[in-house]
């Protein structure tokens, strides 16, 4: 009888050890759920502008928004942004973020193809002038080609361009070089309008450039044979001989 009870009290025991264990499982799984759901609940949340898809720019960094702006695919906010006027330039620290910002815009190529040209034709900036000539359009580089605040070197290299239309832009701004316009009159692809430019080079009223070097140009045009007929014909009556005579042979030929 004695071993009957307890065996009973065993097995009594035994049964109150995995309720015991089966209820710390259940709490333990409460938690567990709990605990997931509110993870999942906080991972819901907005949390900051990254998180929610929107962007703070009154509280972004420079850094955060330059990468932002060089990044984003919204035309209209690069557009907007590139159309604000800038600060005061006595504000040197707004002056100097806006125009860093610039750069960010006019190196992104989901900012219109009208806006660059604007940006490239008005800019007078070097870091937003740098990055628009490597522009991929080439009315974009044309119009960095023609913006006559361009360092001359940056002129330089967009007479170099692949496409002719802004050889001839570059060709066309003051701040190119005379090696420059030089080679730019040997150039056979170059169209006869910027060539007759060319050709005029040292003969304006007022001109204080290096004449020699003016005339080297005006000869050069004068044996190019994209030159038109009635330019060599202006030539050929040139008062510097070598320009006159390099004019009167090519009639001649």
């Amino acid at each position: 009888m004695s071993d009957i009870q307890s065996q009973d009290e065993r097995e009594l025991q035994d049964g109150q050890g995995s309720a015991d264990v089966s209820a710390d499982a259940s709490v333990q799984d409460g938690t567990s759920a709990e605990t997931s759901a509110q993870t999942q609940q906080e991972a819901a949340q907005p949390g900051d502008a990254a998180q929610s898809g929107e962007f703070d720019e009154n509280s972004a960094t420079l850094n955060e928004m330059y990468d932002h702006l060089r990044h984003s695919v919204d035309s209209a906010e690069l557009d907007a942004f590139a159309s604000r006027p800038l600060p005061d330039p006595k504000d040197a620290a707004a002056f100097s973020r806006a125009t860093a910002l610039l750069e960010a815009v006019a190196g992104n190529l989901h900012t219109s193809v009208a806006t660059r040209v604007a940006l490239a034709r008005d800019m007078k900036f070097p870091n937003i002038l740098v990055k628009l000539s490597e522009d991929p359009d080439p009315t974009v580089r044309a119009a960095v080609a023609a913006n006559e605040e361009d360092k001359n070197w940056l002129v330089g290299r967009l007479t170099k361009d692949p496409e002719v239309f802004v050889r001839e832009a570059a060709l066309r701004n003051k701040q190119t070089s005379w090696k420059m316009r030089m080679e730019g009159a040997e150039d056979p692809q170059i169209g006869a309008q910027t060539l007759d430019f060319l050709a005029r080079m040292g003969t304006e009223e007022g001109f204080s450039g290096p004449a020699v070097l003016a005339a080297m140009v005006r000869r050069a045009v004068a044996l190019n044979p994209s030159a038109s007929e009635e330019t060599v014909q202006r030539l050929a009556q040139d008062g510097v001989p070598d320009v006159s005579h390099a004019a009167q042979q090519r009639l001649a030929q």
